[in-house]
């Protein structure tokens, strides 16, 4: 209602300023019904070029009014140095300094426009009341929703804030699911329906952000730009887009550091049951997994592929791939320590 009567508004004022200025300057009877037309038509083009400012970034307005400024300047010294004095009063020189004007001034707009996005605008703005850190939105990217542990982190509530879903990235997923590769299609597939079980959570608010950076054609840089403006942080377990966003300081929610830091602490001597599954690369070697993935190598293992059974953890070993976890089979520890003289039986605890 409000925009509605702000536009009446620059309709009225544009229309009269219009009457009253083609009557002051004409004395043709129908001068002021043009000038109330030539007016309206300056407010409706006025809305024709807000719908495109509207979509500017901060750094590309700015950087395209200091180039107007710059521009006019230039074309004023240039005027006052060559117009004046080889056109001295002429007719011509009113058109010559309207193409002075217009050629300056839209090569100004032009590399103004380009060289914002040079100029760095702190993220901070002392007008602009900074959100609640529970309100702070999310924005998600296209390898986190494929990777589907995304879904389950919203479902336990550990994730406040608006998600913002960008339109950008739901179109690469479109298209991911829509390629020829049928493991592309399967992963887009999965994605999608990922989205699907997060938009049906109750307590969970997606918002699609129909926000797009035509001059940016990466989609972790829109993503990177995307956070810059809506001051955001960017979910994702790409660690290139990681990196790349923290030279840029952007907040990174990681699931793989947070994947990282939900393993259980294993430490030598304790007890764990586990299912051998497999060979390890050594002799004798079997190997198991915990429920987070975490690798369990086994030694004298190999003949128990298929058991499960009680080991002791000897070490532990942090690789950059993740956790290591090195054991033996209790049955053996036990039958060791028997044979050096401990009078321990096999079903006793350790």
């Amino acid at each position: 209602m409000g925009l509605w009567m702000l536009r009446i508004a620059l309709y009225f004022i544009c229309g009269i300023s219009g009457y009253y200025f083609a009557v002051a300057l004409f004395t043709h009877p129908l001068s002021g019904a043009g000038g109330l037309l030539g007016g309206c038509l300056l407010a409706t083009l006025t809305f024709f070029i807000e719908e495109p400012l509207k979509n500017l970034s901060l750094r590309h307005l700015s950087g395209s009014v200091i180039g107007l400024a710059l521009g006019m300047m230039f074309a004023n010294l240039l005027s006052n140095v060559f117009l004046s004095n080889l056109l001295n009063g002429q007719s011509i020189t009113l058109p010559l300094l309207g193409v002075f004007y217009g050629i300056c001034g839209y090569t100004g707009i032009r590399i103004g426009y380009k060289k914002g996005e040079e100029i760095f605008l702190p993220r901070w703005n002392p007008f602009d009341k900074k959100p609640p850190r529970g309100e702070c939105p999310k924005i998600l990217d296209t390898s986190v929703i494929i990777d589907g542990r995304i879904s389950d982190i919203t479902e336990t509530g550990f994730l406040e804030g608006p998600l913002y879903l960008p339109q950008f990235v739901l179109n690469e997923l479109q298209h991911i699911a829509d390629a020829s590769d049928p493991v592309k299609r399967t992963r887009g597939k999965r994605g999608l329906e990922v989205l699907g079980h997060i938009q049906k959570q109750a307590h969970i608010d997606v918002k699609i952000i129909d926000k797009d950076y035509p001059s940016v054609r990466d989609v972790d840089a829109k993503l990177v730009e995307l956070a810059k403006e809506t001051r955001g942080k960017i979910v994702t377990n790409d660690s290139n887009l990681n990196k790349v966003a923290q030279l840029q300081g952007i907040e990174v929610l990681n699931i793989n550091g947070l994947a990282n830091a939900l393993k259980p602490v294993v430490l030598p001597g304790e007890e764990m049951n586990v299912k051998i599954l497999k060979e390890g690369k050594e002799m004798g070697q079997g190997v198991a997994y915990l429920d987070d993935g975490t690798m369990i190598v086994v030694d004298n293992g190999r003949k128990q592929i298929g058991k499960t059974l009680d080991v002791l953890v000897t070490s532990v070993l942090q690789t950059p791939a993740g956790r290591m976890i090195f054991a033996r089979l209790k049955e053996d520890t036990l039958r060791e320590n028997r044979g050096k003289g401990y009078d321990i039986p096999l079903d006793s605890e350790f």
